[in-house]
């Protein structure tokens, strides 16, 4: 996808993990990949919201010194690796086509903070602290986008799922759950989630394919920026993160009521769909809205 190079004018980027790492941010190192899976799995599987699995990691793990942020620039941050460089361009698009249509609708707009880290220990500020182990996650808290982009290893060499647009397809994704914390969508579903907690895990795998939907919507909107084989990688990705297959995949049985995220065909189509229409209302059936 031919993106914009970034403008650190227009972005908010920080760089956390564990104490003294520094901005470790690109390939190569770390903790090892067997590590790795079983985080993505945690995550894409068991890990439904973030408010809840944060705080939960956060348990198991007190006493582990954090460094909150690193104290370089945000250019060096996002020139830092391809990687970075990859998310903070795609942040600038992200935010570039999604603050019209919220000036559209008449909600206030406020942009995300996208935190990039590595193999490290991450806090945030009000959802408790997270290792490599929460997986990419948005905190409503803070409007922060937590990457740790060693996961984007793991989804090139274990789950088939290369490419830049799979990478941007994860950020978009992350995106969706701030515009539904902006549009207040995600405390509604919170509070339905506590009322009933039989439908808990239904309600939050409508949250994760709306979420897909619309990061289906940013590339359909950008789809002059598209390139041969991005779709491809797209719903590659969409489909290798499915809680059916990861489960099957971890030698689990299928137990469709643990689904959290919705199934690999449930997630292709609900990116698919949010590429086509190129419209966010096209989301709304999620919730059956309108």
């Amino acid at each position: 996808m031919r993106l914009k190079r970034f403008d650190t004018s227009n972005i908010k980027v920080r760089s956390s993990g564990s104490g003294g790492r520094g901005v470790s941010i690109g390939k190569g190192g770390g903790i090892g990949i067997g590590t790795l899976i079983l985080a993505a799995i945690a995550y894409f599987v068991f890990g439904a919201d973030p408010m809840q699995t944060i705080g939960t990691i956060e348990n198991a793990q007190q006493g582990t010194s954090v460094q909150s942020q690193s104290s370089i620039s945000e250019e060096d941050i996002c020139s830092s690796s391809a990687y970075a460089t990859e998310a903070c361009n795609a942040l600038q698009s992200l935010n570039q086509t999604w603050e019209p249509e919220f000036r559209r609708a008449g909600i206030k707009f406020q942009q995300p903070v996208l935190d990039l880290y590595r193999d490290g220990r991450v806090t945030t500020q009000g959802c408790g602290s997270a290792t490599s182990a929460a997986g990419p996650f948005y905190c409503p808290a803070d409007q922060g986008i937590y990457i740790d982009t060693s996961f984007y290893d793991v989804m090139a060499r274990q789950m088939g799922a290369g490419g830049d647009f799979a990478r941007y397809y994860v950020i978009a994704h992350e995106y969706g759950h701030h515009i539904q914390n902006l549009t207040g969508l995600a405390n509604q579903v919170r509070s339905a989630q506590q009322q009933n907690q039989r439908m808990a895990n239904q309600l939050q795998v409508r949250m994760e394919l709306q979420a897909d939907c619309y990061a289906g919507v940013w590339a359909g909107k950008n789809r002059n920026l598209i390139e041969p084989g991005d779709m491809e990688e797209g719903l590659a990705a969409a489909s290798a993160i499915g809680d059916d297959t990861l489960q099957r995949n971890a030698g689990q049985r299928v137990s469709p009521e643990s689904f959290t995220h919705g199934t690999s065909a449930q997630r292709v189509d609900a990116l698919r769909r949010g590429m086509k229409a190129a419209d966010d209302s096209a989301c709304d059936v999620y919730f059956d809205i309108g």
